[in-house]
């Protein structure tokens, strides 16, 4: 086993099945496919890749099946610099998305196949997950798995409150330090409510861990369509995050950041339009990036990586505020969205920076910033 990565992701490494069709047929109608392709997906795998292209140190948590599916899967891991010696084989198939793009890059989504719902952690994964970072977990990971997530940043957390070694294991053996900078600290937990509550049933992440998560994450992010089916609205999620940043802030004494620190602790993605950011329980919004869109598939999981990253680079010591961080996350996602399917498109750091460089002035729109659908 290599040594644990700064970031470990927990989440789907699937095939995405492409077609390019008409239109989106409404029920009973129909469409035509132009072209049908195969590429790599999951949005775990999507994070974890995207992570990678900007030359972070991150591992995969992951599960596929004993078929040709994992087999490819695998094999195309192996030639990305993600550490995928977590990635399991079981015998269930493979988990695949078919999607459905059509010419103005609206996507419809079905996903199949019971590798990763029957994802469970060993000892290897929870030591991985213990000595991170930053921990990604996407509302796809099996309930029982996002529990144990949690259990094992609580676990390292209290160690740290106690000022007993810091981060280690989820007995608390070993560590990096605590909180206060002296050799590292707690993961920091980024969760990504990827899919809406009806679909997550059974299969995800299950509501009241949702809701635990919303107290208990460091950054919680959701597109639209997740948060509607979750907190009812925008308004209605901008108002609940607000009102949980403000509980986290009172049980940790106001030491909890807010906007001055640098970093939003919520983001909702409005599709191609704007992001609301809630930091400190207040509400900015950003205007995304104008683009020709190709396939907005994935471009949530680009954006996700691009605030990990900023993050990142703020915890280092570099100046990263909220509006620059965000602004990042935006390029990388609309970056994403000017190539077909979801991986070949995640850009590198230069490519982000000559992106940036040539939008100096203003934000405009990140031409969809929607979670790949799918585990």
């Amino acid at each position: 086993m290599t040594e644990s990565p700064e970031i470990v992701a927990v989440g789907a490494a699937a095939i995405d099945e492409w077609y390019a069709v008409t239109n989106i047929p409404e029920p009973d109608g129909g469409a035509y496919a132009n072209d049908v392709e195969t590429a790599f997906g999951g949005v775990g795998a999507n994070v974890a890749v995207a992570l990678d292209r900007l030359g972070r140190d991150v591992g995969l948590v992951s599960r596929v099946g004993d078929d040709e599916y994992g087999r490819r899967a695998r094999e195309y891991l192996a030639n990305t610099g993600v550490d995928a010696d977590r990635v399991r084989v079981g015998d269930d198939p493979t988990t695949r998305s078919v999607i459905l793009s059509d010419p103005d890059g609206e996507r419809a989504i079905v996903t199949a196949g019971a590798s990763f719902r029957e994802i469970r952690l060993d000892a290897a994964d929870r030591e991985a997950i213990a000595a991170a970072d930053v921990v990604f977990l996407t509302a796809y990971t099996p309930d029982a798995v996002s529990r144990e997530v949690l259990r094992i940043v609580d676990s390292v957390d209290s160690v740290d409150s106690d000022g007993e070694g810091g981060k280690g294991d989820e007995d608390g053996e070993g560590g990096k330090g605590d909180e206060d900078g002296e050799g590292g600290g707690r993961p920091r937990l980024v969760f990504d409510l990827s899919g809406p509550v009806e679909e997550l049933v059974g299969r995800g992440t299950e509501p009241r861990t949702i809701h635990r998560l919303l107290y208990r994450a460091d950054l919680f992010v959701a597109g639209d369509v997740a948060a509607a089916a979750y907190f009812g609205g925008r308004d209605a999620a901008v108002d609940r995050i607000a009102a949980a940043q403000a509980d986290r802030r009172g049980s940790k004494g106001g030491s909890e950041g807010g906007p001055e620190d640098g970093w939003p602790r919520a983001v909702l993605t409005h599709g191609a339009d704007e992001m609301t950011v809630v930091a400190g329980g207040d509400r900015s919004e950003f205007e995304a990036f104008d683009v020709d869109v190709v396939d907005a598939t994935g471009a949530g999981d680009a954006f996700v990586a691009g605030l990990i990253d900023r993050w990142l680079a703020r915890e280092s010591g570099r100046d990263t505020g909220i509006a620059a961080g965000v602004r990042f996350a935006a390029a990388a996602a609309a970056i994403n969205c000017t190539t077909r399917f979801t991986q070949p498109g995640l850009p590198d750091r230069e490519a982000v920076d000559a992106f940036l460089a040539e939008r100096s002035e203003g934000v405009g729109g990140m031409g969809g910033a929607d979670e790949d659908a799918g585990d």
